[in-house]
């Protein structure tokens, strides 16, 4: 057997489709596909569902190596690390509470220990609970700010000191489109993702010199679970707003996350893009 064709063997089956390394052989050139993200070990949370799922499983087919955490594992969570592992990459899921910051920093020190690199980190964690003004809670105000907000805080606390001493980094924090432009009856959540922006921009500014970069994403009508709850006639008076006519999916999001993720953007921080079907221009 030829030395480039058992190299080839040796290496992970996992390949995709955008840069691709070329082995020469006496007898024939070997094309060894190379994803976006091979080599990388990525944090993403709240990935059990949703958003998180469909960046982690694009991060996957891209040769990324997932750790994901979600509030608990449950038999949801555990498919989803499946679906991930079946990519072809280490995929291991951590149950955390983002929102606690001491157990956010155990639980990054242990993907650390486990991976032995954190290259990328999303902040997707992120709920609801909306109401007018006048009537919004003090728990409701608290309840979402600590999910949305100071978790990306924790984890950005946790993992910088790793990336700064890798020389190296992306964090993708997953605002909206109402923390730029805002909405009523979620002001909570208005607030939250707003805040989510800021800490982007501060943090590409304060880490840009150590090889670090932050972004922010602000989808806008997104086809999740969430959304599918609303009824038909909201949907109507979205779809309208939106110039493309359609709402997004998951994989748009996926898409601009990798990108993020990527060397593709390796001159691209402290920005926000929003992914909305033109809904805000």
């Amino acid at each position: 057997m030829c030395a480039a064709l058992l190299t080839m063997l040796m290496l992970p089956r996992q390949r995709v489709n955008l840069s691709t390394r070329l082995l020469n052989s006496p007898t024939r050139n070997i094309i060894i596909k190379m994803g976006l993200l091979t080599g990388k070990t990525a944090l993403i949370t709240g990935a059990a569902r949703g958003i998180g799922k469909a960046i982690a499983l694009k991060f996957a087919e891209e040769g990324a190596n997932i750790a994901f955490t979600d509030l608990k594992i449950d038999e949801n969570g555990e498919e989803t690390r499946k679906e991930i592992e079946a990519k072809g990459v280490k995929c291991l899921a951590y149950a955390s509470n983002a929102a606690n910051f001491e157990e956010t920093a155990e639980v990054v020190n242990k993907i650390k220990e486990d991976f032995g690199s954190i290259d990328i980190l999303v902040n997707n964690a992120g709920i609801t609970k909306d109401g007018l003004m006048l009537r919004m809670t003090e728990q409701q105000w608290d309840a979402v700010i600590a999910v949305n907000l100071k978790s990306a805080f924790n984890f950005i606390h946790a993992c910088t000191p790793i990336m700064m001493r890798q020389r190296k980094g992306s964090i993708i924090n997953m605002a909206s489109v109402v923390g730029v432009h805002g909405n009523a009856g979620q002001s909570n959540y208005a607030a939250s993702k707003a805040g989510l922006i800021a800490l982007a921009k501060s943090v590409a500014q304060e880490m840009g010199s150590r090889g670090i970069r932050a972004n922010a994403i602000a989808p806008g009508f997104i086809e999740t679970a969430m959304t599918a709850a609303l009824s038909e006639d909201v949907r109507k008076e979205w779809m309208k707003a939106i110039p493309l006519r359609r709402g997004g999916q998951p994989e748009d999001i996926a898409n601009v996350a990798t990108f993020l993720a990527s060397d593709l953007s390796s001159y691209v921080s402290g920005q926000v893009i929003q992914v909305d079907g033109g809904m805000n221009m």
